[in-house]
């Protein structure tokens, strides 16, 4: 796992699940706002092709940067990806094969903010109007609890929060995709 350099200094902490830059920039900055020291965790192993993955986290490092937050990298492991939704690759986009993802992502999530004792985390992934806000809280609630954690179910949609976040990605010039990450998303 790489990291970077925890820059703020408050004590409550929080997991930020982070699936790319665009999604990430609101969120971070919101959390921050709230008084939260924000832990970036950019774990994806649905990102499809490997040089997809290598843009979006570049963006991501650069994004962490600007806003001072500690940044920590997960593995990438399509092949724990695949494993997972074997059997839901038909499966439309926002279906059975998304909500498995979804669980994957919150679950090694929710493990490493076990790991670091931070007791809450949540998911830039919300802030998609590509995204079910109700399904994604569900599946982080229930996560949560099988840790004895908890998930904060923040809409960061809400006050033009999908605005605000491509704002600041066009302001720092992030990379921005045209799709949301795995290969059966890319050829819909």
């Amino acid at each position: 796992m790489e990291q970077n350099q925890n820059i703020n200094s408050s004590n409550k902490k929080i997991l930020l699940h982070a699936c790319c830059g665009i999604c990430s920039g609101y969120p971070i900055s919101l959390l921050q706002d709230m008084g939260y020291c924000v832990v970036v965790y950019f774990y994806n192993p649905n990102i499809y092709p490997l040089e997809e993955y290598n843009k979006r986290l570049e963006a991501e490092k650069k994004l962490c940067n600007h806003f001072g937050c500690e940044l920590i990298v997960g593995e990438y492991e399509p092949e724990i990806y695949y494993e997972y939704v074997k059997g839901f690759e038909n499966e439309p986009e926002k279906g059975a094969r998304c909500d498995k993802c979804f669980e994957l992502r919150l679950g090694k999530s929710a493990k490493l903010a076990k790991k670091l004792a931070i007791n809450e985390f949540t998911t830039s992934m919300v802030i998609s109007p590509h995204k079910n806000y109700d399904k994604l809280s569900k599946i982080g609630t229930l996560i949560a609890e099988k840790y004895n954690l908890s998930y904060l179910a923040l809409n960061f949609r809400k006050n033009d929060g999908f605005l605000k976040t491509n704002k600041i990605s066009k302001d720092l010039n992030l990379y921005r995709q045209n799709y949301c990450g795995c290969k059966f998303a890319l050829a819909n």
